[in-house]
């Protein structure tokens, strides 16, 4: 088994465990509230850690061994699922979930610790993972890397986690945080077994401040790179709007209970595997240029399409056409950015980088439990949950118009740029 198979395998266990979070996270906290607002909490506290500890992690990846600091994190992810397990068992049986605050202070209170402590883990693992593939694949062919390793995770994370998820939270509701707890100790073993040198490039001076500041200047000065981190950060502000809205969506508009959304989700799961499969061909054929704007326009369909038509199959379909486009997006984005960047600096830059698009999560998930909440009053609850999805396909092509040019123009001037 060569070191990059190995490494996909890990990626495979870490993900399958964030796909069965996704719906176990998600439909713990609505046994416990039905309050838009803290049930949104939940999400945010997995996101947060992206907003605050971006740039530490950058540094981090760029002094210490990238494999190491990965097993470290995956360790960590473990003994998170384990409290939780433990914390969600102790407070069995759970009472009925009021439409005003919690039924279990406490068990939210550690649901909502253990969320902050996975978050902060992914935020050093996923940033040490990206600076840590392009050692297994020549730089020309890191679109073909990249895309198999997110057909890998979209494969366990979109279509058999939310499956495995619903499954699991309806056998006995501590098992999907056991079973995720045993998937990042398998991915700990995988990552172990992999021999090489993943040390980032020595520096003649550590220091933090001018560290900083080189990797600040490198992604202002590049006009590609901050173009596409400021479009991928309003992107993911507009869709995690929508994520956190579709769980009571379903629930309550579609009228789904946890087995059927979480067969809802693996629409996504299709479209994303697809995704994978064509992005490195599509990408020859009409070049980066051409797709990447492109890819982003759709979003404006799927999000109007969650808004406009209340029905589990016009749901399905756009999250299958959102899974598509969103894999092309980022086989585009991140082999770029891996290609542009050099190594001693890479983890600083995509630190920073992922800042400003993984940063702006938390923000969308709270401004749709927000939005839900004010408009409950004068709207009904089934405009009021539908109304993020409205927001978010207006801001989607707002944000398009916006960035279609410079992303275009910018992939269009790469040197080295698949065409």
């Amino acid at each position: 088994m060569t070191s990059y198979v190995r490494f996909v395998s890990a990626v495979g266990f870490t993900n399958l465990a964030d796909g069965i979070a996704t719906v176990a996270w998600a439909w713990l906290a609505t046994l416990l509230t039905r309050d838009p607002l803290l049930v949104a909490i939940v999400p945010v506290a997995l996101r947060l850690p992206w907003f605050l500890f971006a740039i530490p992690a950058g540094l981090v990846t760029d002094r210490v061994n990238r494999r190491t600091l990965i097993l470290a994190m995956d360790g960590a992810r473990a003994l998170a699922f384990l409290l939780a397990t433990l914390s969600i068992w102790l407070a069995l049986p759970l009472g009925a979930a009021p439409t005003e605050g919690v039924s279990n202070v406490w068990l939210f209170a550690a649901i909502i610790a253990a969320a902050l402590l996975v978050g902060l883990a992914e935020v050093f693992r996923d940033n040490a993972a990206q600076t840590m593939l392009p050692a297994f694949v020549p730089h020309d062919r890191l679109e073909g890397a990249n895309a198999r390793m997110w057909t890998v995770e979209n494969i366990a994370n979109q279509l058999i986690g939310p499956v495995a998820g619903a499954f699991l939270v309806g056998l006995f509701l501590p098992s999907p945080f056991l079973f995720n707890a045993a998937c990042f100790g398998l991915a700990a073993w995988l990552v172990f077994s992999i021999k090489g040198n993943f040390q980032p490039a020595k520096r003649e001076t550590r220091n933090v401040k001018a560290e900083l500041a080189e990797a600040f200047t490198f992604l202002r000065s590049n006009p590609l790179l901050s173009t596409l981190a400021w479009t991928t950060g309003f992107w993911n502000m507009f869709h995690q709007m929508t994520v956190v809205a579709l769980v009571l969506y379903a629930q309550e508009t579609l009228g789904l209970n946890a087995t059927q959304y979480g067969l809802l989700l693996t629409a996504g799961a299709f479209g994303a595997i697809l995704g994978g499969l064509v992005a490195e061909p599509l990408i020859r054929r009409f070049g980066a240029p051409v797709l990447a704007p492109a890819m982003l326009s759709v979003s404006i369909l799927d999000f109007g399409l969650l808004a406009a038509i209340p029905h589990a199959a016009a749901a399905a379909f756009a999250l299958f056409v959102g899974g598509v486009s969103a894999i092309v997006w980022d086989t585009i984005s991140v082999s770029n950015r891996q290609r542009i960047i050099p190594d001693a600096m890479l983890g600083r830059v995509n630190s920073m980088y992922r800042l400003m698009a993984w940063g702006m999560m938390p923000l969308g998930l709270a401004l749709s439990g927000l939005i839900t909440r004010a408009a409950e009053g004068p709207l009904s609850r089934e405009v009021a949950l539908a109304l993020p999805f409205w927001v978010a396909t207006i801001g989607i092509a707002v944000l398009t118009a916006l960035a279609w040019r410079g992303i275009r123009d910018g992939l269009r001037g790469l040197a080295g740029s698949p065409a």
